[in-house]
């Protein structure tokens, strides 16, 4: 699971203002997604191949030794156990990785936010571990408990796309963030139940792994290298203590750093490019790049270099290596019979959306958290049901939780049954509440909720202007000072065709001085330098106290009295809880949001997006 955030967007964690939907986070969404396909014709192919003629040849594979040797060490393993151990870490890795990166910079580091998608995380995996355990309450199948805890994000993702409402942005929000807990708990389950015996020396080893990996973090080293070469060492000393190596992976990614580009890195990135494009040289290609690998976080490197790898190369493998079930001789009509089956079948399909919806309805109600904007109950309920979607987590669960090959046969059978009947579910879930309730999408308002009026709207071009550009922003945030020199690009690129309209969303809990600013704009307002105002308080952003407004206002001769006067008038404030208003209705969660032509944009805005979305291609 990952979720990101536009590293040119500022984010406010306030109720209702907690940061609009970033590009990096729409990509990955779409990665995801995209990645199911794959993952289900891998999986197909799988079942396919182990049914075929050729199912000899699907078990020696697998069953193939691969060895590496440095010296007298080595490390022998069959290619089954190389995917599962190996290749898996490299996934759990970058689960741990965006853990990290959502509790650091992400839509978790407002707590607040956490308490409901915990809520309905732990009920949605106790309540089918408790199915599970009421049909398999004893023996060795009682161990397969753990089957029906986990969700795969992407087949989750990809069902929802096809079969959840149009626009499910916001569902898909809540879906992810639930999902973290999940995978925290899983890979937690994995490490503490089903792992072997522990040997002390390794385990010592991949401890003291762990605390260099912290002093590397503590340090702020931003090399990628060391870390990776810990991470190695990590996953090996955690293969040979005799836990399972997906606690290596996340726990390595959850201690990798995450953090927002400062403002002074970027600008030195740029200026070491500017460098390079005037003398392209060796040297300063060099610096130019390490100039910018410096500005982004070690974690957003790794995960953007591994995140289309386990998508598409690592979780697609798993699939084939362990999807591949011979259901002939029998097979089949024993899983169907055994408690096994319908226990993780159970579990999944009704004990998943069972839990996730009781508990999201009851924490609503007791006060525990809300809903994201634009979620209803039915899309809740429809979500749950395709959490039941198992798949990668449940198929590693069962190779560890049984021996006997004819119950991991079974568990794996139930596995792929829960994944058809847990999509059948969601669809039908999501049509109910359409149709019934009238619930259709589940995403932001996508339109300008207050038509631009100038007679109150900050306008800059003809007023009658064909194009119009709308833009929320923060005097304080350093991207909205970036987006100024964007939007006077585009006035002169396109004339007296656009108009360009400011509106205030100050993110006072990130930006302390947010708010004294918009006033100290809207008193220069007052008497007819709005403009001006915007121009030396997007100039000089460190510098935003009161002493400092007034010192602005002489700059551009106006009343300084007066100036003092307007700028503790209350009419201010309505007027920036206007805009504020205004920016949520709309679906504006962060600063700088742009409206193209009165809808919401929502790709990259760089001069040439908007240009091009302002021209309608």
């Amino acid at each position: 699971m990952q979720v990101r955030q536009d590293r040119d967007e500022t984010a406010g964690s306030r109720t209702g203002l907690a940061g609009q939907l970033s590009a990096p986070l729409r990509s990955f969404l779409a990665t995801e997604s995209g990645s199911a396909g794959v993952l289900l014709a891998a999986a197909l192919l799988g079942l396919a191949w182990a049914n075929s003629p050729w199912s000899d040849a699907y078990e020696s594979l697998w069953a193939t030794e691969a060895a590496v040797q440095v010296g007298d060490a080595v490390l022998a393993m069959d290619l089954h156990h190389w995917v599962n151990d190996g290749l898996m870490a490299v996934f759990f890795f970058v689960v741990g990785l965006e853990v990290r990166r959502e509790l650091s910079v992400g839509e978790l580091t407002d707590r607040r936010r956490v308490r409901l998608p915990l809520a309905a995380g732990l009920a949605g995996m106790a309540v089918p571990a408790l199915v599970y355990l009421a049909l398999n309450p004893s023996g060795e199948a009682a161990d397969g408990w753990g089957i029906v805890i986990g969700t795969d994000t992407a087949f989750m993702l990809g069902a929802l796309a096809v079969l959840g409402p149009t626009f499910s942005t916001q569902l898909r929000i809540f879906l992810l963030t639930l999902t973290v807990i999940d995978d925290i708990v899983a890979v937690t389950v994995i490490g503490a139940v089903y792992s072997d015996e522990v040997s002390l020396g390794w385990l010592a080893v991949a401890l003291a792994t762990l605390v260099a990996l912290a002093v590397l973090d503590r340090s702020r080293v931003w090399r990628a290298s060391p870390y990776v070469v810990l991470v190695l060492v990590l996953w090996l000393a955690t293969v040979n203590s005799g836990l399972h190596s997906s606690i290596a992976g996340m726990v390595g990614g959850l201690l990798i750093a995450a953090h927002d580009p400062r403002k002074d890195v970027v600008e030195g990135a740029a200026q070491r490019m500017r460098a390079f494009r005037q003398s392209p040289v060796p040297s300063l290609g060099r610096s130019a790049v390490r100039g910018v690998a410096q500005s982004i976080s070690v974690n957003e490197r790794l995960q953007t270099v591994l995140h289309s790898w386990t998508s598409y190369v690592v979780v697609p493998l798993f699939a084939l290596a362990n999807a591949g079930v011979d259901l002939r001789g029998g097979v089949l009509g024993d899983a169907l019979t055994s408690p096994v089956t319908w226990g993780v079948v159970a579990g999944l399909v009704l004990g998943k959306p069972v839990g996730i919806t009781i508990a999201v309805l009851a924490g609503a109600r007791l006060g525990l958290g809300r809903l994201p904007q634009g979620v209803e109950t039915g899309h809740v309920a429809g979500g749950a049901a395709l959490s039941g979607i198992g798949f990668t987590v449940s198929l590693l669960i069962t190779g560890l939780a049984f021996d006997d090959p004819a119950l991991q046969d079974q568990a794996t059978v139930a596995v792929l049954l829960s994944a058809v009947l847990a999509s059948g579910l969601g669809w039908l879930l999501f049509q109910a509440g359409r149709v019934l309730r009238g619930e259709g999408d589940a995403d932001l308002p996508r339109f300008l909720d207050r038509d631009v009026d100038p007679g109150v709207d900050h306008v800059r071009g003809p007023v009658d202007a064909p194009l119009t550009l709308v833009e929320y922003a923060d005097f304080e945030c350093p991207f909205c000072a970036k987006a100024t020199d964007l939007a006077r690009e585009l006035r002169h690129r396109l004339g007296d065709d656009l108009r360009y309209v400011f509106r205030h969303l100050p993110l006072t809990d990130v930006h302390q001085h947010a708010e004294l600013a918009a006033r100290g704009a809207l008193a220069a307002d007052r008497q007819e330098a709005f403009w001006a105002m915007h121009d030396l308080l997007f100039a000089h952003q460190d510098e935003l106290e009161v002493e400092d407004l007034v010192g602005y206002a002489g700059q551009l001769d106006l009343d300084t009295e007066q100036f003092v006067r307007d700028l503790e008038d209350d009419e201010l404030d309505a007027r920036i809880r206007a805009d504020v208003a205004s920016a949520e209705a709309s679906g504006a969660r962060g600063t700088p949001t742009f409206f193209v032509n009165g809808r919401r944009h929502t790709g990259p805005h760089d001069a040439e997006s908007l240009a091009e979305a302002l021209a309608g291609r």
